[in-house]
C-alpha cells in the first residue's frame, strides 16, 4: 500500500512538472504510475487531495533548503540574500512545477496548502529579519512580520513573469537566469537593511 501510495504521488508530480495543474487529472495520475482509477481514489479522495498532498511534500523541501541556509553562516544579510536567491534558482531549474507552486490558478484544497507554504517560508524570514535587527544590521523600525511577507511576497511576484509557461525559455545556468536571481535577492535585503533607514528618517 505505501508502495503504490508513493507511486501516486511520484506520478502527480511528473505530471505537475511537464504541464501544471491543468494536467493533474486522475486518470491521467493512473495511467502514469500504472495502476487503475480506482486504485487513485483509494488513497487520495479526490484531485484536489491528492495534488495538495504533492504541493505539501514539494514546498516542504525548499522550506528545509531556506532553513538550512538561515541556520548557517554568514551575516543576516549575507543569509537571506542567499535563501532568495537560492530559491530563484531553484524555481529557475524546475519552472513549470515552480509556476504551479507559486501562481498557477488551482482549486481551493491546493491553494489552502499553498498559503501553508508561504506561510512557513515567512517563518523562515522572520527570523532572518529578527536576527537582523538584534545587530544593527537591519532596520528597527521595521516590523519583522511585514517586512518578512513584503520580502516572500516580493520574491514570489518577481518570478511570476520569468517562471509562465508564456515567457522564453531561459537555461537554468544562462547569466539571465542567475542575474534574475542576484538582483532579486539584492533588492529583498535592500528593504531591510539599516543604511536605509538614513533616508527613511529624513522623509
Amino acid at each position: 500500500m505505501a508502495q503504490n501510495r508513493a507511486r501516486i504521488l511520484a506520478a502527480a508530480r511528473r505530471l505537475v512538472r511537464e504541464g501544471g495543474w491543468q494536467e493533474g487529472q486522475i486518470a491521467s495520475v493512473a495511467a502514469a504510475a500504472e495502476l487503475a482509477t480506482g486504485t487513485v481514489y483509494r488513497y487520495f479522495p479526490s484531485k484536489a487531495a491528492l495534488f495538495a498532498e504533492v504541493l505539501a511534500i514539494v514546498s516542504q523541501r525548499e522550506v528545509n533548503v531556506i532553513t538550512e541556509i538561515i541556520n548557517g553562516n554568514g551575516s543576516p544579510t549575507e543569509r537571506l540574500h542567499g535563501a532568495v536567491r537560492t530559491f530563484v534558482e531553484r524555481a529557475m531549474r524546475n519552472r513549470r512545477l515552480a509556476f504551479a507552486l507559486i501562481a498557477e490558478p488551482c482549486d481551493r484544497e491546493i491553494d489552502e496548502a499553498r498559503l501553508v507554504w508561504r506561510f512557513a517560508i515567512g517563518q523562515e524570514i522572520v527570523r532572518i529579519v529578527e536576527e537582523g535587527q538584534r545587530s544593527g544590521e537591519f532596520r528597527s523600525d521595521l516590523h519583522a512580520n511585514v517586512a518578512a511577507a513584503l520580502i516572500v511576497g516580493g520574491f514570489m511576484e518577481a518570478l511570476v513573469g520569468p517562471l509562465s509557461p508564456l515567457s522564453p525559455n531561459l537555461d537554468k545556468a544562462s547569466p539571465t537566469a542567475l542575474a534574475l536571481a542576484d538582483e532579486i535577492g539584492d533588492i529583498c535585503c535592500a528593504s531591510v537593511i539599516q543604511s536605509l533607514s538614513v533616508g527613511h528618517a529624513d522623509k
